[in-house]
């Protein structure tokens, strides 16, 4: 890693409020993009007339840039200035989503797509690095849980904006307009990061920045490797043989690094972090985690929808009081994270778990017709608590072990585990859904089965939180 970059001698005050709603701004752009297409995808095909192969490509075009850009932005935002690459960001994913709005074909709306992808890919680790370097203590884990809120409500309210704008201006436009609400709050976000967000680009003219080219084109085509395989779900089964073949790359990456680095360079990621024990164990956290509750917002819509025969617009309201007990939930866990440390997400784990046990209980008087759909609102309002106890403590405490000079490139990294595990889980959990539907089995027993393989991921990420927890109380008790 890199030196930090050096900063004017008189910098004025932080405004850390207006900063905040500077990162959080684009930061629910992104996240709404990723989800408001789920409800989107068969008014773009009857649009545009486009096959299943290319609608996926949507999603997967947008999750493969993203996810292959987080490590790479982060190290060059730590190496040359966060907020420089925080604006890039916000203006590639605008011009994205201004293109994809005004998409003529299913071919250009996903060249927009990748657009949006890159973009977010840019700005996410600006986010973190930002907070990491502008907030300590207490202070940084309320800005965490300000994100995490802010992560709770995107997720959940962009399903019912997609469906309210399709219902309200006709399959067309309304998907148009998913895309074109987007441009308007870029632009603000521009205009505020280059007053609220504080200059932090390299002084030095002399100095030029070591990006590790190298490093950051092995680590792009493991990522990418490893990636595809399931987000490319219709691909030949040749595609898989990249999963090895990315795991191979990551060690030649390794390799690399740790060579970059005994020449006296600084490598895109100095492996020296991941023998921080809490940083190491964070990312293995939140990534087998995300293996399993990223797909809970798929199968429940989709159980609701190609089985019950509901909406989409009533299949994203049912997750409404899910969210907002994840953004309460989110600003009770800043509060007591630093207090309760690993103890929090053991809770948080615990609770998801119950939480799912009780949608298994409830389902089968839903499925009798004993009692309304929205009867589910009930157990799944508890996955909601989780999500606050969970993914933003978590955050507080992984980042915390890391210096805030470098917190943009393991912002990207704890990102990247997030992505990765999302992009494996949603594409075993709704296939295993749709490999029993398509085998025989009914829709209550295939939906059953699901959400015990999400609980399953969510065991053990549980197992590996416990372990941590005892690394942390021998810290404590030393």
């Amino acid at each position: 890693m890199t030196s930090a970059p050096s900063s004017r001698s008189s910098q004025p005050p932080v405004r850390r409020r207006l900063m905040m709603l500077v990162l959080l701004a684009p930061l629910f752009m992104a996240l709404v993009a990723v989800s408001v297409i789920n409800v989107g995808l068969n008014a773009i095909g009857h649009s545009l007339g486009a096959d299943d192969e290319s609608l996926q490509w949507v999603i997967s075009g947008y999750a493969l840039t993203f996810g292959l850009f987080l490590v790479p932005a982060g190290r060059t935002g730590d190496a040359t200035g966060r907020r420089r690459m925080l604006l890039i960001g916000i203006a590639v994913f605008t011009i994205g989503s201004l293109l994809a709005g005004f998409s003529p074909s299913i071919d250009m709306l996903n060249i927009a797509r990748v657009l949006q992808g890159v973009g977010s890919g840019l700005l996410n680790p600006q986010t973190v690095g930002l907070i990491q370097l502008h907030f300590r203590g207490q202070q940084r884990a309320r800005a965490f849980a300000l994100l995490g809120t802010t992560v709770a409500v995107a997720t959940a309210i962009g399903p019912v904006i997609g469906g309210f704008l399709i219902q309200v201006l006709g399959e067309d436009a309304g998907w148009r307009w998913m895309f074109l609400m987007n441009v308007p709050i870029g632009v603000v976000a521009i205009l505020a990061g280059l007053r609220w967000v504080p200059d932090d680009r390299l002084r030095d003219r002399g100095a030029r920045p070591d990006l590790d080219p190298v490093g950051t084109l092995l680590l792009a085509i493991a990522i990418l490797a490893v990636m595809l395989p399931f987000l490319e779900r219709s691909a030949s089964r040749l595609v898989w043989l990249g999963i090895p073949l990315g795991l191979a790359l990551v060690l030649v990456w390794a390799w690399w690094e740790n060579r970059y680095k005994e020449r006296g360079r600084s490598p895109m990621v100095d492996l020296a972090v991941f023998s921080n024990a809490a940083f190491r164990n964070g990312i293995l956290i939140i990534s087998i985690y995300f293996m399993g509750s990223t797909s809970i917002w798929i199968i429940v819509p989709l159980y609701l929808q190609r089985h019950l025969d509901h909406t989409a617009f009533e299949a994203s309201l049912l997750g409404l009081p899910s969210a907002a007990c994840a953004a309460i939930s989110s600003q009770i866990g800043g509060r007591f994270v630093l207090r309760l440390g690993r103890r929090l997400v053991i809770g948080g784990f615990a609770t998801v778990l119950v939480g799912l046990g009780l949608v298994v209980v409830v389902v089968e008087y839903v499925e009798s017709g004993a009692v309304s759909f929205w009867v589910l609102a009930l157990p799944l309002m508890l996955v909601g608590v989780s999500q606050g106890m969970t993914i933003s403590p978590n955050q507080t405490l992984t980042l915390s072990a890391v210096d805030p000079r470098f917190g943009g490139v393991a912002g990207g990294v704890l990102q990247l585990g997030q992505r990765m595990g999302a992009a494996m889980g949603t594409a075993m959990i709704p296939g295993l859904l749709f490999a029993l539907t398509a085998g025989g089995a009914s829709w209550l027993s295939a939906f059953t089965l699901a959400l015990v393989a999400i609980m399953v991921f969510t065991v053990g990420a549980l197992f590996v939180c416990l372990r941590d927890r005892h690394r942390e109380k021998a810290m404590l008790d030393a």
